[in-house]
């Protein structure tokens, strides 16, 4: 199978992206505490909410990378890949519950009973500081999602959407939520200071939790429809059907189902019509090492193939666009 059949990093880049936003994002949240302590900016406090709350989704998705990592048992034949899809969605909901929630909520508050804020310098100072590490830290996602990317030729953007990888799709997303809630949090703060009116801090909170609520929906959508069981997009379908009728030994393929159970890996259901006259044995044989060859793909966790009914019909590879 061509590279484009895997939707997922080479091992390890993902787990060391997380790792690195897990520290950054630890770094951050702390300052923006000291920060909204010290200023009493409603939407300083949105961005702490914001950062701890990522802080706390780093840790659920290193647990995400290290358990989807396990090798199959007598237990779990097809292994624990979808283990990355559980994890990440307790980690979405996490953002949405203590990221989006504390802010919204803080921010209606402040708009109900406004606390004198102070010492501006220091939130502009934190907030700079915070652009800085973040964005660091979403250049090493950027840069792992458009290098996987070119290798796919497809974009960055629909790469990490339709991503199997769930933590560069998480990592990349929270990083850019990061550095636009920055951006929020910094107007909010400075129109504060230039009318003197609470408002636009409250406000800037609140669009912060809004906008953390927005990227929550969307992870959770989409580990859902890995946890349900996505098919591998149609371009890796027809090159496998492709490569199957390229096989000496394969005259026709009537059905072929290919569904990622984990980050970058597959299960393979096909029927063939063999080449030739075969007996049951012979044929028996030749299935199990077609099976062999697939399966020598790493990305393949596991491939059953059947003998296809006589007369049906036969899958073609389809031409691109």
């Amino acid at each position: 199978m061509e590279d484009r059949t895997s939707a997922a990093d080479p091992p390890g880049d993902s787990l060391v992206t997380v790792i690195v936003a897990l520290v950054v994002n630890a770094l951050i949240a702390a300052a923006k505490s000291v920060a909204a302590a010290l200023t009493g900016s409603a939407s300083m406090v949105a961005e702490a909410a914001h950062s701890w709350a990522d802080t706390g989704n780093e840790v659920l998705l290193v647990i995400a990378e290290r358990r989807s990592a396990r090798p199959a048992d007598a237990r779990h034949p097809l292994g624990y890949g979808k283990d990355a899809y559980v994890w990440s969605m307790f980690a979405a909901f996490g953002l949405f519950m203590v990221g989006a929630a504390v802010s919204i909520q803080h921010g209606i508050t402040e708009l109900i009973d406004p606390e004198p804020a102070a010492d501006y310098g220091i939130a502009y100072a934190v907030l700079g500081l915070a652009f800085v590490l973040e964005g660091i830290s979403f250049i090493r996602a950027y840069r792992q999602a458009r290098s996987d990317a070119r290798r796919r030729r497809v974009g960055t953007l629909h790469h990490v959407s339709q991503s199997s990888d769930p933590t560069l799709r998480a990592v990349f997303a929270e990083d850019a939520a990061a550095l636009i809630g920055l951006v929020i949090a910094f107007a909010g703060i400075l129109l504060h200071q230039v009318t003197g009116s609470p408002v636009f801090d409250a406000v800037g909170s609140i669009l912060v939790g809004v906008l953390l609520g927005v990227v929550a929906v969307l992870l959770i959508g989409r580990n859902r429809a890995f946890l349900i069981g996505e098919a591998v997009p149609s371009n890796v379908r027809s090159d496998l059907i492709g490569e199957l009728l390229a096989l000496p030994s394969v005259d026709r393929v009537s059905f072929l189902h290919m569904e990622f159970i984990g980050p970058g890996r597959v299960l393979l259901i096909a029927a063939v019509d063999l080449a030739g006259d075969r007996s049951e044995a012979d044929a028996a044989r030749e299935l199990r090492s077609l099976e062999a060859v697939l399966e020598a793909d790493a990305r393949v966790e596991l491939a059953s193939l059947t003998l296809a009914a006589p007369g049906g019909p036969s899958l073609l590879p389809q031409a691109p666009g």
